[in-house]
């Protein structure tokens, strides 16, 4: 075994140190020593280590598995700091009569912090297809009334969301490093709860149309050579040019869509994979050709929000990102909105992407109409013709300095730095041709009975 066996951390225990951290620029590598935290080891061929870094300061997409080669053991290594309990030994304050019960709470909670990393989310049959996702807990350990039980997490996805934030410590460990789909190959940036025969492969395979996942490329052939699907499984809702939109209903297509928030979940860190999708409609982005339509990015939305949400999840696969498909998604879901007549805004809070991604999208569509206004506009009136609510225009409108103060009362003004990089950024996207064409949606908003809503 190698020197550092002493020190290899486990599931709830990890050390700081420094790793050597490699980035490509313009084609040549370059590397430099960044603190990092050491999450997990494994042992690889050859008996050798390996050690899953997080790099402190930087994002979790860039964490990776190195050998010992790449970490610096000449620096200080900082260890965590073991908490410690008090004994029973201790004299109690006032009130003590009635903390008796609390060791008996703590350890459960103990319990339940050790076992979190026992998750086992779905099988698979033998077509590939997801049966079931599901969170295993220990049976001998007592239900500790500060975790949600699994119908408490279902309805406080429908009253409050679909967003939480991932708190299993498993899951700060990424199971896979890249996966096969249609004619790329991505490196994946976080943990997704694959079932276990499938979750630790180097790469995972995927079908790109029934989005079914398997452990070789043989497989994936085998599939293929019988799959009949070519394009998502819901309702073409526009079409322009070679780009489409399908709507599909959660509740309809259940396999394909859990195994779409699987394979999204590769790509988002801020989200909780929920194995309920029946509240949930997804429109999936895709471009065509004389193969079929290739998914290129979704969002999902719910069929009935209490915060008026217009967007729950929203993801462009990184095969596609910065070629102008984020914001055509963005555009698309307010296309939607206006169709509703309604204001909408995604669920908070957004990934780092996903902010920018927004409030590039607010930027442009705001200022541009307000070069186009032939009078004076209102907050109110944006919101009303853009269908962007009020506090997210009020928040790009800060964001980019246009907000004065003139004569007792606040005024819109927009520079001439903030106009002409709007200018440049329009002949951008116009030299792409990408725009939703609002004469191309063939869509009607959809209405649900709450014997529909009624999803238990």
């Amino acid at each position: 075994m190698d020197a550092m066996e002493g020190i290899i951390p486990t599931h709830s225990e990890s050390f700081n140190g420094t790793s050597k951290k490699i980035t490509i620029i313009n084609g040549k590598e370059d590397s430099e020593f960044r603190k990092a935290e050491v999450l997990s080891s494994r042992e690889v061929q050859g008996n050798r280590l390996e050690y899953y870094v997080h790099y402190v300061e930087f994002n979790k997409r860039l964490d990776e598995w190195v050998s010992l080669k790449r970490l610096d053991l000449s620096r200080p290594i900082e260890f965590p700091v073991k908490k410690t309990n008090k004994t029973d030994g201790q004299k109690k304050g006032r009130g003590s009569k009635n903390q008796d019960t609390l060791p008996h709470g703590r350890k459960n909670k103990k319990k339940t912090e050790e076992h979190v990393d026992q998750v086992v989310l779905g099988t698979e049959d033998e077509h590939g297809q997801t049966v079931e996702m599901d969170v295993q807990e220990d049976e001998e350990m007592e239900e500790d009334k500060s975790t949600l039980s699994k119908a408490n997490e279902i309805e406080k996805l429908r009253t409050g969301g679909s967003m939480t934030q991932n708190v299993v410590e498993i899951a700060r460990v990424k199971n896979l490093n890249k996966i096969h789909i249609g004619k790329h190959e991505v490196e994946t940036w976080y943990f997704s709860p694959y079932p276990t025969e499938y979750a630790y492969c180097d790469t995972l395979y995927i079908c790109e149309f029934c989005l079914s996942y398997y452990a070789s490329h043989k497989q994936l052939i085998r599939h293929r050579a019988r799959c009949q699907l070519h394009h998502p499984p819901g309702n073409e809702v526009y079409r322009h040019d070679e780009i489409s939109f399908f709507e599909i209903d959660g509740r309809k297509q259940k396999t394909w869509c859990r195994n779409l928030c699987l394979l999204s979940k590769l790509f988002l860190d801020h989200k909780t994979l929920y194995y309920d999708v029946d509240p949930f409609l997804f429109y999936c982005m895709t471009e065509r050709d004389e193969n079929g339509y290739h998914l290129i990015g979704y969002f999902s939305k719910e069929k009935e929000s209490s915060e008026n949400y217009n967007v729950a999840c929203i993801l462009t696969l990184p095969q596609y990102q910065r070629l102008g498909y984020g914001r055509l998604l963005i555009a698309f879901s307010y296309e939607l909105s206006k169709a509703e007549g309604r204001t909408g805004s995604p669920e908070k809070p957004l990934s780092d992407l996903g902010l920018l991604s927004y409030r590039a999208f607010w930027t442009e569509t705001i200022i541009e109409y307000l070069l186009q206004a032939q009078k004076e506009a209102t907050i109110e009136e944006i919101s009303q013709r853009t269908s962007i609510t009020i506090q997210d225009i009020l928040h790009t409108l800060q964001n980019i300095g246009a907000l004065k103060y003139y004569r007792g009362q606040h005024i819109i003004c927009l520079g001439d730095k903030v106009v002409e990089q709007w200018r440049r950024n329009d002949e951008k996207k116009r030299l792409r041709k990408r725009m939703i064409v609002s004469e191309k949606l063939d869509w009607k908003p959809l209405h649900f009975t709450p014997a529909q809503l009624r999803f238990l």
